[in-house]
């Protein structure tokens, strides 16, 4: 059991997500340290808190715990900081039964929201930071590459925005299917007004710079898992429409832009729907059944979810 600093509540953890970013950290790269446990997208309840304060409150956690010295913390831009640490990748996360977890991170949830669907606010607040930087106008066609969990959560951050068309492209045709069910269309070559590659992929990225107009935006969110290279024609295409490209990274959470509050608002009011998401729940016992999921290319799925309690609240 975690014992709690006085800055910190312990969480009974209730459900974790399993991110893509945990995969080759469990199956091949490894942790910065071991051992360690994972899980950064994770939702429960606070059970101690040594003031009294959130006692009872159900929560999420922003993950990510800023030095509070650097030259981007000192400007509250947390998602910059220098010297982090972090719940899940450098130390222990989610996949647990209890966390004592900063006061500072806790993200109280209101009551009419499902823990399950609290532990998508990580994520959704990832994809609502990307979704912001594309700039999108009421009516634009706006193009995403892969049409995994965070893909689909930005397509309905985007529909919220006002966009009129999102198009999805994918190398698995039933991840397409399953994008066209939820209203999203297949990419038919049009010219959009602006493009998230969410894969990390050099033909992903080619085939998005090549679909965005003259003066379109480019926002890129997919982590490469080796070199990404452009030829000098795609290169070109920067050039010659004057194109914007821009990165994007984690979630922004401070009082000016907080993508946390506009994520949790969302699941409140229904204006993201969490539920089409999550493909599987499995009970935190099942985690390596879960992981052969993942690996599974065979098999369909979309974000995967831990259930670390035997009864919710």
């Amino acid at each position: 059991m975690p014992v709690c600093a006085e800055d910190e509540v312990l969480l009974q953890i209730h459900y974790c997500g399993i991110c893509g970013s945990d995969i080759p950290r469990v199956l091949t790269k490894g942790t910065y340290h071991f051992p360690t446990i994972p899980g950064h997208e994770f939702s429960g309840v606070v059970v101690y808190d040594p003031q009294g304060k959130l006692n009872g409150t159900h929560a999420t956690v922003f993950p990510m715990l800023p030095c509070g010295t650097c030259a981007m913390c000192r400007e509250k831009v947390y998602e910059l900081c220098e010297n982090y640490d972090y719940y899940g990748s450098r130390r222990d996360g989610g996949f647990a039964e209890y966390l004592a977890v900063k006061r500072w991170n806790i993200v109280p949830l209101p009551q009419e929201i499902p823990l399950l669907d609290g532990s998508l606010c990580e994520p959704l607040a990832v994809a609502h930071h990307a979704a912001a930087r594309l700039l999108v106008a009421k009516g634009d066609h706006v193009l995403i590459s892969g049409a995994g969990p965070i893909g689909l959560l930005v397509g309905q951050w985007l529909r919220a925005m006002g966009a009129e068309t999102v198009y999805f492209f994918d190398i698995l045709p039933e991840k397409i299917d399953y994008a066209r069910k939820l209203g999203f269309s297949e990419y038919d070559g049009s010219m959009v007004d602006s493009a998230l590659e969410g894969t990390g992929f050099s033909d992903a990225l080619g085939k998005c710079l090549k679909a965005v107009k003259p003066q379109g935006r480019l926002v890129l969110m997919g982590n490469p898992s080796r070199e990404v290279t452009l030829s000098q024609d795609i290169y070109w295409q920067i050039l010659r429409k004057e194109l914007t490209v821009t990165g994007t990274w984690n979630s922004s959470y401070r009082s000016d832009r907080d993508d946390w509050a506009a994520s949790v608002e969302a699941l409140r009011t229904g204006t993201v729907q969490s539920a089409p998401v999550i493909s599987h729940v499995f009970p935190l016992h099942q985690v390596e059944e879960a992981f052969k999921v993942l690996k599974d290319r065979s098999r369909f799925k979309n974000r995967i979810v831990l259930k670390t309690v035997m009864e919710e609240l």
